[in-house]
């Protein structure tokens, strides 16, 4: 059984809607043919990336259109999302070769996106995509205030950032309302997923102060309202 064929059986089995199944599966093919050649993902077998295409799909009720994923990777949940949802997206990739794969990705299944190669940092100060969209999302290893940082200054006011989180303590759920605060945003729901994994919602519901995100490194070196970081932005010095 090849990987296409395989990872169809595993989201049958798994009763993802019918008329995805084929897309998803054509995607992962993608994925694991190409992390032969380059360290794309950790996930290696078709179980393991169906694994993160179900995690991907447990966003899709949040997303509205312009959709932005940042630090997409493989392209999760990014392409999983557009297949799904049918929303125009942008893809957030800094790593060359990386976007160079989600790029030949979106022709090759049709989607109406766009991948720009750039850090989150840097494109959070663009114009031409700094508060333009309606729902962001991010599936960092960074914590949750320094994402929040990274995908908040996309959005649009009214805008929301679906952070895809595993276990969270609660000094760092509470960094993250407060960076939200900071960032003109407010984190207004939290969805448990399954036993290890959980959606949190911020709704932005104002402009970003212009100096954020700060430079590139600084959000995850130095989240906002997390540790030492908290006493600096509680005392209107975080740059």
């Amino acid at each position: 059984m090849n990987d296409r064929t395989a990872v169809a059986t595993l989201l049958v089995e798994a009763r993802v809607e019918g008329r995805l199944v084929e897309p998803l599966a054509h995607y992962a093919e993608l994925v694991l043919a190409e992390n032969r050649r380059m360290n794309l993902t950790g996930a290696r077998t078709p179980a393991e990336i169906v694994e993160h295409l179900l995690d991907s799909l447990s966003v899709v009720p949040f997303i509205r259109s312009p959709y932005v994923d940042v630090g997409s990777g493989a392209g999760f949940p990014g392409i999983p999302v557009a297949l799904a949802a049918g929303v125009e997206t942008t893809l957030i990739e800094a790593t060359a070769k990386k976007a160079k794969f989600l790029e030949r990705a979106l022709r090759e299944l049709g989607i109406a996106g766009r991948v720009v190669a750039q850090r989150a940092e840097v494109a959070g100060r663009d114009s031409s995509l700094r508060e333009r969209f309606a729902s962001g999302t991010a599936r960092a290893v960074a914590s949750a205030p320094a994402v929040a940082e990274l995908v908040v200054p996309l959005l649009a006011v009214g805008g929301e950032a679906c952070l895809q989180r595993g276990e969270i303590e609660e000094a760092e759920r509470t960094a993250l309302a407060d960076a939200a605060l900071v960032l003109g945003a407010e984190l207004v729901a939290e969805q448990e997923v399954s036993e290890t994994r959980r959606i949190l919602i911020v709704r932005k519901h104002g402009p970003t102060p212009l100096r954020f995100p700060r430079r590139t490194g600084i959000p995850v070196k130095r989240p906002l309202c997390y540790g030492p970081a908290r006493r600096m932005v509680s005392r209107g010095t975080s740059r």
